[in-house]
């Protein structure tokens, strides 16, 4: 398998992962406030890199390779605090969909940064993936547009720019470095506006530890150091589409776990999902080298 292969699998490895544990963190949610969770979760991950790596492993160590993973790191916590915002303020189907656009953002932001343009195949299997969120997500139509629907989007911004700025420096750095620095930055945002955002709470149960060992271990520590060495091997637009695949792998793992029911129309937007990403893969228009 070449690298490039292998950086995608891990990839998909990482969307089953966030995707599974939808349920967990949501369950978790009911009783714990997000920022806290988050900044518990972002803490475990950095100690738990810090006690892997000896530290900041053995490459270089300067101040701009460290600002580098503060850059990367606050960009992907811009999404997170923005999202956890405007869900207060917009309804969750409205949500995931307007998180998920991050994906068609990508090689838009991308084209800005490498001043190209997007294949047509990519935009092309994007915006089919796009239509295929908009069925497992929404229900009627978007309606207005809420204070609450504008953070998202912005949400969505963040995201983007985390998975573009990513592959851009992904190469520059050492994967023990960046890891440590991108997640020890989420812990830092998380814990500073902690009391700004938010009331803390949190009703401890055996549910909310696990969540919190299983989100801060293996979805962060773990999952934030394979898409750190995997975007040094595949492009921005590819990793945006792979992680299209996390709402289809929320949806299965909520029947499975929690018993919810799958309806045709969601598994008809799944379906285009998956559409979407064999278009990108096949590429049936011919493709060029792209360095997003």
């Amino acid at each position: 398998m070449s690298r490039e292969r292998a950086a995608e699998a891990l990839l998909f490895w990482n969307t089953i992962v966030w995707g599974a544990t939808f349920v967990v963190v949501k369950s978790a949610l009911a009783g714990i406030s997000p920022l806290y969770f988050l900044a518990l979760r972002f803490s475990l991950a950095t100690v738990a890199l810090l006690a892997i790596f000896r530290g900041v492993g053995k490459g270089p160590r300067d101040w701009k390779s460290a600002g580098i993973g503060v850059l990367i790191g606050s960009l992907l916590f811009s999404g997170f605090i923005t999202q956890t915002l405007g869900l207060r303020l917009t309804s969750a189907p409205k949500s995931a969909f307007i998180t998920g656009l991050c994906s068609v953002m990508v090689p838009v932001i991308a084209g800005v940064v490498y001043q190209i343009r997007p294949q047509l195949a990519e935009v092309a299997g994007l915006l089919v993936a796009t239509a295929g969120m908009a069925l497992m997500t929404l229900h009627g139509s978007l309606g207005s547009i809420s204070r609450g629907d504008l953070l998202t989007l912005l949400c969505a911004i963040g995201f983007a720019a985390h998975i573009v700025a990513l592959g851009h420096y992904a190469d520059r750095v050492s994967v023990e470095l960046l890891s440590v620095t991108q997640v020890a930055t989420l812990a830092a945002w998380s814990w500073a506006l902690l009391w700004l955002v938010e009331e803390p709470r949190a009703r401890w149960r055996p549910s909310l530890v696990c969540a919190i060992l299983v989100t801060g271990l293996v979805g962060s520590a773990l999952a934030y150091t394979i898409q750190a060495w995997a975007q040094r091997y595949t492009t921005s637009t590819r990793t945006a589409l792979i992680f299209m695949f996390e709402p289809v792998v929320a949806w299965l793992t909520s029947y499975f776990l929690a018993g919810e029911g799958l309806s045709g129309r969601a598994a008809a937007g799944a379906g285009m999902i998956l559409g979407g990403v064999l278009l990108v893969e096949l590429k049936p228009w011919g493709s060029r080298p792209h360095p997003s």
